[in-house]
């Protein structure tokens, strides 16, 4: 008897509907195939499935099995398919009913007690259903549920939907669940507060965290460019329905959200240590998987000690930073993951720290100095809105009984907050979040600059001799200094103040 099951499978954020298809024949020697370009996971989905019907009391046919995982050409990799093959088995055995089976989408990795396991990427599988049911394991079934017009039903085990399919007791449906309750307010792990000093750093992070701008720190080590860049999730807004959905999209395909969790509920912050790999940072692997630079989507990605990282390892980032995108091309697959992320990197002036160090002194050569500046490129650091010098901080500022006294970062997020409301009012319909996502087309459709200012920026051009993209980048942050004053046009004041961050060049 041949029976088909719907499936799902998941390469890259994209989703392909898979039918399982699966015949038991009443002649040939036992046995039991899968063919459809299965990867290893899927080939032993043959000992797991069997293992898995036999300790759940149900019976596995001792007969010619064999699964096709249609279309044949598309990879298919993952322990997904446990479910529809076992429920094929089962409906071609006459043990379930096979009118069951259809307009109903099964997915789901079995544990050899017949439970099923919290499997990767159920949130695409509900993006992809649109309307009908998803079978998908309970743990993970909190990410189907926050897609609206689908009947989401979360499976314990194979017994549960064996009894559900025959009408002995029905597993009760999951309610869709509202996304904005979800998105929880960021607490704060560092207050911008508890940071001494450093009142141009912090008005660089507004504006970074205003408008999405890369910001580069430099300074002598411990002078707190570590705190300021751990304070900036406490003055970033959160997420809105959209980018909720787009963050955790690549959580979901990447197996990072833990069980029983929907959404991803603040914006990303990842801070990778400097050893890790150029796949690691930007995916890759034979079935691609995300990277840094994707995990850090609509969020921030800190590279602490920035020259320490592999020079190829920073050269790799070039082409996310710019597109807010990343291809891998593998011989099997071409995928594309958003990487449209907040840089924030901190560098010390040279090897040992302390050049130009008011009270210690620096112990490096001129070829050290010029050798360490020179890890980090040129384009890396053209791609790098705002630069800001992070000095020693006075004792006075330092002391407990200080009469410097600075705002906190719900204050300031409040500030933040009413520039991101200004952007996503003005990009309302070019599907862009932030200034710093901001194409040519839309800096010169946005950004309107009047004579006195555009006198300003030539003779900026001039003096630092900016490249295309400086230009171009230079006006964002201007727009952004702008938003954060709720100014509607960008005056002199704005881009001279942004000047001030490209001096350190």
């Amino acid at each position: 008897m041949l029976v088909k099951v719907k499936s799902v499978a998941n390469v890259g954020l994209e989703s392909y509907g898979i039918d399982v298809e699966v015949d038991v024949a009443d002649q040939g020697f036992p046995g039991f195939n899968i063919v459809g370009l299965a990867g290893k996971a899927v080939e032993e989905a043959r000992e797991r499935v069997k293992t898995a019907i036999n300790n759940s009391g149900l019976d596995f046919p001792p007969k010619k099995i064999t699964v096709n995982l249609a279309p044949a050409d598309l990879p298919k990799d993952g322990g997904a398919y446990d479910l529809p093959i076992a429920m094929g088995i089962l409906a071609a055995s006459e043990q379930i009913p096979s009118l069951s089976l259809q307009a109903s989408i099964f997915y789901g990795e079995l544990s050899l007690d017949g439970s099923l396991r919290s499997t990767k990427g159920v949130l695409l599988v509900g993006l992809f259903a649109k309307k009908g049911a998803v079978f998908v394991p309970v743990e993970s079934a909190n990410e189907a549920a926050v897609v609206e017009g689908i009947g989401v039903y979360p499976v314990r085990n194979l017994n549960e939907l064996v009894d559900h399919l025959n009408n002995v007791k029905e597993i009760k449906r999951l309610s869709n669940l509202e996304i904005k309750e979800l998105v929880d307010d960021v607490s704060v792990e560092f207050d911008l507060a508890e940071v001494a000093g450093q009142e141009q750093a912090k008005r660089a992070l507004v504006i970074a965290a205003a408008g999405g701008h890369n910001l580069l720190m430099w300074g002598p080590p411990g002078t707190g460019k570590t705190m300021l860049a751990r304070a900036m999730p406490g003055i970033l807004p959160p997420m809105g329905v959209a980018e909720a959905l787009e963050t955790t999209r690549i959580y979901s395909v990447s197996g990072l959200l833990d069980p029983g969790e929907s959404l991803l509920r603040r914006r990303p912050f990842r801070s990778p240590h400097h050893g890790i790999s150029a796949a690691g940072m930007v995916g890759g692997g034979t079935n691609p998987m995300p990277g840094e630079v994707s995990l850090a989507h609509l969020g921030v990605l800190f590279l602490d000690e920035m020259a320490e990282f592999p020079r190829s390892v920073l050269e790799s980032m070039r082409q996310p930073i710019e597109d807010g995108m990343v291809g891998i091309v593998r011989a099997a697959a071409h995928v594309e993951y958003p990487a449209s992320f907040t840089l924030l990197a901190a560098v010390n002036p040279c090897p040992c720290g302390y050049l130009g160090h008011p009270r210690r002194a620096c112990k490096c050569t001129d070829k050290m100095i010029r050798k360490y500046r020179a890890r980090i490129s040129g384009p890396i650091l053209d791609r790098i809105d705002l630069h800001v010098q992070v000095p020693v901080v006075e004792i006075e500022k330092l002391a407990q009984n200080s009469k410097f006294k600075s705002q906190n970062s719900k204050e300031i997020r409040n500030l933040v907050v009413g520039a991101r409301r200004s952007q996503e009012k003005r990009f309302g319909g070019d599907g862009i979040y932030t200034n710093s996502q901001m194409r040519n087309k839309h800096v010169r459709k946005y950004c309107k600059l009047d004579g006195e200012v555009e006198r300003l920026l030539r003779m900026a051009v001039e003096k630092f001799d900016l490249s295309a993209r400086g230009y171009f980048r230079l006006i964002k942050v201007a727009r952004t200094i702008a938003d954060l004053e709720n100014s509607e046009n960008i005056a002199a004041k704005h881009m001279a103040e942004a000047l001030q961050y490209k001096q350190l060049a």
